[in-house]
């Protein structure tokens, strides 16, 4: 439905280097990057705010690279609602209908159905000084959906919500998608990724690094960067020895960790779940064929647990919970071992 083709925008000494991917219809797509990563850009380039050097912009099979912002038939939300303080509710949603040929009684009908979507029928007659940043959101999401846009760009829409707020929102444009709306949405919010999108892109220094659907991008991260942005601490360089029946993954000379299965690649990355690993006292028996002995670095409390950075030669992370970590008594400098399977490390060529 939306393709970009090789786009290139250079902005003082900042880039977009040769971006493209592909948007269907119905899809929710992220754009996930760190601050300063290029995502306002893309949005503002498909928007039709910033003109492209090089490259092209597709809408339905359609050239859009220098249409006029007003006929590309695609909503940009800012980060900021960008709301009028001086109009009520009701003229700001009816705001993005001027030029339009409708009538009075369809803009009327037009701006009541998406304030009834949008769950902001009571605020209507009111002005947007004294309302909260989740109603105001809903508002500047109102404004641009009245104008019944193919695709729907969202710029960090959740960045300066409170968390109850976030996820009243986020259940908004799951449900929103579920009715058909393509949505592009620009975060630096891994979680938030995972939780509303369909297809991921990761960008860096105004290039994507990686793109595909969640399970394969936070899974099997292509790059050291998008391992350690989507959350996976424990991603290594590795040199392949091949060993009978097996593969061996050399770390840094002083850390081997046994494979499932050989492979044909001499080098690439190996990546471990923190937790898939299980910390011991002492040394135990067990069909997990990765054993090593190591000291507790440090232990960090997260959401699910105690996070456990141990030295076994190279830094490990481990995820373990609050009872075990209380039961093993854990703590800073102790000795400890730690064992996995080999299915639990995940093998990239590169």
């Amino acid at each position: 439905m939306l393709e970009l083709k090789n786009i290139s925008v250079v902005a003082g000494d900042f880039s977009l280097k040769s971006v493209g991917f592909l948007v269907e219809k119905g899809d929710y797509f992220i754009l996930l990057g760190v601050s300063g990563a290029g995502k306002s850009m893309v949005l503002e380039t498909i928007a039709g705010l910033i003109v492209p050097d090089s490259g092209d912009i597709y809408l339905e099979g359609k050239k859009i690279t220098r249409e006029k912002i007003q006929h590309r038939k695609i909503g940009l939300v800012f980060q900021d609602h960008a709301v009028f303080p001086h109009m009520t509710v009701r003229n700001n949603i009816g705001y993005a209908l001027h030029g339009m040929q409708l009538t009075s009684s369809e803009k009327r009908i037009r701006i009541e159905k998406i304030a009834g979507q949008m769950s902001i029928s009571g605020l209507l007659d009111r002005h947007p000084g004294n309302l909260s940043g989740g109603e105001l959101q809903r508002i500047a999401l109102a404004r641009t959906l009245v104008q019944e846009p193919k695709i729907l760009l969202l710029d960090e829409p959740l960045a300066s919500l409170d968390t109850q707020l976030r996820s009243e929102l986020r259940g908004l444009l799951r449900n929103l998608n579920r009715n058909g709306q393509t949505i592009i949405h620009v975060t630096h919010d891994y979680e938030e990724a995972l939780s509303l999108g369909n297809k991921i892109a990761v960008i860096h220094n105004g290039a994507i690094l990686q793109k595909g659907t969640p399970e394969e991008v936070f899974r099997y991260p292509a790059s050291e960067f998008v391992a350690s942005f989507t959350g996976v601490k424990n991603f290594f360089r590795a040199e392949i020895i091949k060993e009978k029946e097996y593969a061996l993954a050399r770390i840094r000379d002083s850390v081997i960790f046994r494979l499932t299965a050989i492979t044909e690649s001499k080098t690439g990355f190996v990546m471990l779940r923190a937790e898939d690993i299980v910390i011991s006292k002492e040394k135990v028996d067990s069909s997990a064929t990765n054993v090593f002995h190591g000291m507790i670095k440090d232990l960090v409390p997260s959401r699910a647990g105690i996070e456990v950075i141990l030295d076994i030669g190279i830094l490990i992370h481990a995820l373990i919970t609050r009872e075990s970590a209380e039961h093993l008594e854990l703590a800073e400098g102790k000795p400890v071992w730690i064992l996995f399977k080999a299915t639990a490390v995940k093998f990239i060529p590169g």
